[in-house]
């Protein structure tokens, strides 16, 4: 039994396996285009956390949107109009957590761009390890046509994705573009029909999960360090977590396999 389970009552998102050890996060809010709330923010901030502390046999997340539409609006603007400078400011201090808690997740996560990303819901694709999108997607940081500015981080991961100066273009705009210029700059790393979205995210997600889990992410914190430090700091970090690999049973099972050529057995130890 986990000490922090898996929610299985959330409001706002729904969470299903697809696949073995692939968990489905989708953002659902139908009525609101799935516009991140007090609530939703509260809800992710529990999955992520419950995956941090425990992955409870979950290998990969897959991050879409309810519909054929729109993957997430941003932030609710109607639950925001009229809420006092103390409300809203408490509102978005939940939101920090839950972006900070996105990022540390230990396992990948695959954003499936089902649609319109926008504000947050273009910051959700950001914070992703990764991204595929549907042929009609499209994606704004639209805060500063609204008086604010980008506050999920991303004045942090758009620049680490696509460069500094196309995440001021952007940001500063404020203007949508599509998924194919999304992809031209660096946002996402495929773009596919939209009747071939998930089975495209979940065929990536199944040759991940094949691979050794403490491997993958061990691999995915590494990589994660090499825009933040220098290039010496950055190795010594990377051999610090290729050590960790070497006393376990996967690492065993993966030479075998290899020389018995076989498929592995990756049990997570």
């Amino acid at each position: 039994m986990s000490l922090l389970p898996l929610p299985t009552d959330c409001e706002t998102l729904r969470l299903d396996r697809p696949v073995e050890y692939v968990l489905r996060i989708c953002l659902h809010r139908p009525e609101a285009a799935n516009a991140l709330n007090t609530r939703m923010g509260a809800e992710l901030k529990q999955v992520w956390d419950a995956l941090y502390v425990d992955q409870q046999g979950v290998r990969c997340v897959i991050l879409t949107g309810h519909g054929e539409k729109v993957f997430c609006a941003g932030g609710d603007l109607k639950q925001r109009n009229g809420m006092t400078d103390e409300a809203w400011q408490q509102q978005h201090a939940l939101f920090e957590l839950a972006m900070i808690a996105m990022m540390n997740c230990p396992v990948p996560i695959i954003a499936a761009v089902n649609g319109a990303a926008y504000g947050g819901g273009c910051e959700f694709v950001a914070a992703a390890d990764f991204a595929y999108a549907a042929s009609h997607a499209r994606f704004a940081l639209t805060e500063t046509t609204l008086g604010i500015m980008p506050g999920a981080m991303g004045t942090q991961n758009l620049p680490r994705a696509v460069g500094e100066r196309r995440a001021k273009e952007i940001i500063l705009t404020g203007a949508p573009f599509s998924a194919d210029e999304a992809f031209a700059w660096g946002l996402v790393n495929r773009v596919v029909p939209a009747a071939e979205l998930m089975a495209a995210a979940l065929e990536t997600a199944g040759r991940i999960v094949a691979n050794a889990p403490i491997a993958v992410r061990q691999a995915k914190k590494s990589i994660s360090m090499a825009s933040q430090t220098d290039l010496h700091v950055g190795y010594r970090y990377e051999i610090e977590a290729y050590n960790r690999m070497v006393p376990t049973e996967d690492r065993l099972e993966g030479v075998r396999a290899f020389n018995e050529k076989r498929k592995p057995d990756f049990r997570g130890r």
